[in-house]
């Protein structure tokens, strides 16, 4: 990913009351898979490294609700800011904290560029963030935009068609939107009370207010607003689908234990999304613990001890003990790496009845232990062991029992 030379920070407009959605709760506390929906927004901005800040501004009576989201789910470089009456009332709100610096947390650093994403669009990528963000740069404003699905119609004062607009020339407006600050901030300064109660769109106050003349970046699908109940329903399937397609492999600091990782993460990249990590688990390591409060539901755990059921009980408490909601099928697979000259693969009977009763108590909690017996060899090898068949790729043997 191309570094990015200005400081940047964004704004999450995080205080609507969810009139659409339906229900007691604002759509964005509502869970996804036991966790906030505006968990998922503000993690998505925290995995970008070159945002510095993120703020989350909330209506007045939920900002104990949004210290609690970040504290419960150990989110960083979170300010939480009280928000306005309306939409860019709560922006505002965001950009003073840099502008005036009213933290009463840190000294916020004011940024030259300034995301603005809603925190109701859970699935924003560092790609599409770098597009608007360097096209920010270059044209002091620029928003991510997709082709209108339906056709644009006006009524008149009878309630009868009066004209229809020609789709191919126009696009919808989404999120995120990038900004130099101080355009943006310029422009909400010389807002009308008008444009600030009834307006919604930022790059519209750019032009208004600085005649500044916002880039379009074609956005992604994936970057459309939770609004009523059946979106809430199509996240949190997409969440399922993209928990499936991600793995972590956790491997110790052994040499042949970290090659043999390797050689795992190159057979499944082009499959899954693969994250490798050398740790040793007799430390609490926070990486580790990042990713397991993240959303990767998917580990492999490789070593060369003959019994790591210790390693596995080691994995299942880290993973008890973090923020991840367990509504969703945890998969720990138990790698024991051969590299030993025999070939043969075999497993005390003492042992296998151990795992077993380990795999069940866990199951319960809704996390699935196997185990994979993998003979190491520096070259491929083709051959059968013990009558069971291998599968041999990169120099990895691999047998699979549960």
């Amino acid at each position: 990913m191309e570094p990015v030379s200005a400081a940047v920070s964004a704004v999450l407009p995080a205080g609507g009351s969810g009139e659409r959605l339906g229900g007691a709760t604002p759509k964005q506390f509502c869970g996804l898979q036991g966790r906030p929906l505006v968990s998922y927004a503000v993690r998505a901005m925290e995995r970008v490294s070159w945002i510095s800040d993120i703020i989350v501004v909330v209506s007045p009576e939920n900002i104990e609700t949004m210290k609690s989201i970040v504290e419960k789910y150990g989110h960083k470089r979170v300010t939480i800011v009280k928000g306005g009456i309306t939409r860019h009332r709560s922006i505002f709100n965001g950009l003073k904290v840099f502008a005036e610096n009213q933290s009463s947390n840190r000294l916020l650093q004011k940024p030259e560029v300034v995301i603005i994403h809603d925190a109701v669009r859970p699935f924003v990528e560092e790609d599409i963030l770098l597009k608007v963000v360097m096209a920010a740069k270059e044209h002091g404003a620029a928003g991510a935009i997709r082709p209108l699905v339906s056709t644009v119609i006006a009524s008149g004062e009878d309630g009868c068609l009066d004209h229809s607009l020609e789709r191919a020339r126009y696009r919808a407006s989404e999120m995120p939107q990038a900004f130099l600050f101080d355009i943006i901030y310029q422009a909400y300064q010389q807002c009308t009370d008008h444009d600030l109660d009834y307006g919604t769109e930022c790059l519209h106050l750019a032009l208004k207010y600085c005649k500044t003349n916002a880039k379009l970046v074609e956005g992604t699908a994936d970057l459309w607003k939770v609004t009523y109940k059946r979106d809430l329903y199509a996240a949190e399937s997409i969440i399922k689908d993209s928990l499936s397609q991600q793995i972590c492999i956790i491997t110790d600091v052994k040499e042949a234990v970290v090659q043999a990782g390797f050689l795992l993460h190159e057979s499944l990249k082009n499959q899954v999304k693969v994250e490798a990590i050398s740790i040793s688990l007799s430390k609490n390591d926070s990486h580790l613990q990042n990713i397991f409060s993240g959303e990767c539901y998917n580990f492999l755990c490789i070593n060369d001890k003959e019994y790591a059921t210790e390693e596995i009980q080691q994995l299942v408490d880290m993973l008890e003990k973090s923020n991840v909601p367990l509504l969703y099928p945890v998969v720990l697979i138990l790698v024991h790496l051969n590299i030993s000259e025999n070939i043969s693969f075999s497993i005390g009977l003492e042992e296998l009845t151990k795992i077993k009763k380990f795999a069940r108590e866990v199951k319960k909690k809704n996390i699935l232990v196997y185990g994979l017996l993998i003979q190491y060899k520096k070259f491929p090898l083709n051959c059968y062991a013990s009558g069971l068949p291998i599968l041999s790729r990169g120099g990895l043997e691999w047998v699979l029992f549960s």
